[in-house]
């Protein structure tokens, strides 16, 4: 028992508060739930204030493929009307569909690409039935350009397709292009033919006979040989030499694989410009068929150019 003088201990008891905060992340939901919402209802009250040609137009946007789309190719839902937009006429004439069309203009369609793939194929497989010419084929090569299908036959240093300096064809170059020949006939297109040299130069190459006149005889060459193996010639659209101007990407100028003939399988778009080369007729570019200044022409230095002519003339006749 304590004594009247002993104090006992005051304790004081505290009770801890925890406080559990939630954040604010519900506040984001809500507010992205909102704004999609908002979006829905306003996409809602555009279709519903929009015409039925312009829905049909929506429609069409959002069933065509990426790829359709750039290309121009076919739409799944098979419609024919053009996607609005890209200019301000609606036959697209100018803006950017107009620009997507030009670029367009020289992409081959799913069928060329399959009778290109074909040619090559044929090509390819009659090389290696031939012993013969199956050494040949690391010479060939076969791809696509903006102009069509290219056939590279390439020079080597072991096994040249042309004398040394000469447009005589080898004999194993002569069966090659003579095997081809037939195969070409099988495909509507036209074809261009060019040929192609390194950069050794001969001795007064530029003032006689040079890498020119090499180029373009090895081109005619290789014509000729074609028509005897059976091409009809007048699938022969170009033929032409280019020497050294276009060497082969990532080469040296004077290495052998420069020494190439190309043939290439036109598309028909690209065959109808250089049977119809269209004029040009914008900034820079004069017109010689209508003058467009209107003043009127000093006649003097024409009379003075005329006097000098006579004067010419006459004393022509003196002598």
């Amino acid at each position: 028992m304590s004594t009247a003088g002993e104090r006992r201990p005051i304790i004081i008891r505290r009770k801890k508060v925890v406080n559990h905060h939630h954040g604010g992340s519900w506040k984001i939901a809500l507010a992205d739930f909102m704004t999609a919402l908002m979006a829905l209802f306003l996409v809602m009250w555009i279709l519903a204030a929009a015409s039925p040609e312009q829905r049909e137009g929506v429609a069409d946007y959002f069933s065509t493929p990426l790829v359709g789309a750039i290309t121009g190719g076919e739409r799944i839902t098979g419609s024919t009307r053009p996607i609005p937009g890209g200019g301000p006429d609606p036959a697209h004439t100018d803006g950017e569909r107009a620009r997507i069309d030009m670029r367009t203009q020289t992409r081959p369609s799913d069928e060329q690409r399959r009778f290109f793939m074909d040619l090559q194929r044929r090509i390819e497989t009659v090389i290696e039935a031939d012993p013969e010419l199956r050494q040949l084929r690391p010479q060939l090569r076969f791809d696509l350009t903006q102009e069509g299908l290219r056939i590279q036959l390439l020079d080597t240093e072991q096994r040249p397709m042309f004398d040394l300096g000469s447009d005589r064809v080898a004999p194993y170059m002569r069966d090659l292009l003579r095997t081809i020949a037939p195969l070409l006939n099988e495909l509507p297109n036209d074809l261009s033919l060019s040929g192609h040299t390194d950069s050794l130069a001969y001795l007064n190459g530029y003032r006689g006979y040079g890498n020119w006149e090499l180029a373009s005889g090895r081109a005619n060459a290789s014509r000729r040989e074609l028509v005897a193996g059976g091409l009809e010639p007048d699938k022969l659209l170009r033929v032409s030499g280019f020497a050294d101007r276009v060497p082969m990407p990532d080469t040296a100028p004077v290495d052998p694989i420069n020494r190439r003939i190309e043939l290439l399988v036109l598309f028909p778009q690209v065959s109808e410009r250089i049977r119809s080369p269209s004029l040009l007729d914008g900034p820079g570019m004069p017109s010689l068929l209508r003058r467009r200044d209107t003043r009127p022409i000093d006649p003097a230095p024409v009379e003075r150019f005329t006097d000098s002519l006579r004067q010419a003339l006459d004393g022509e006749q003196g002598r």
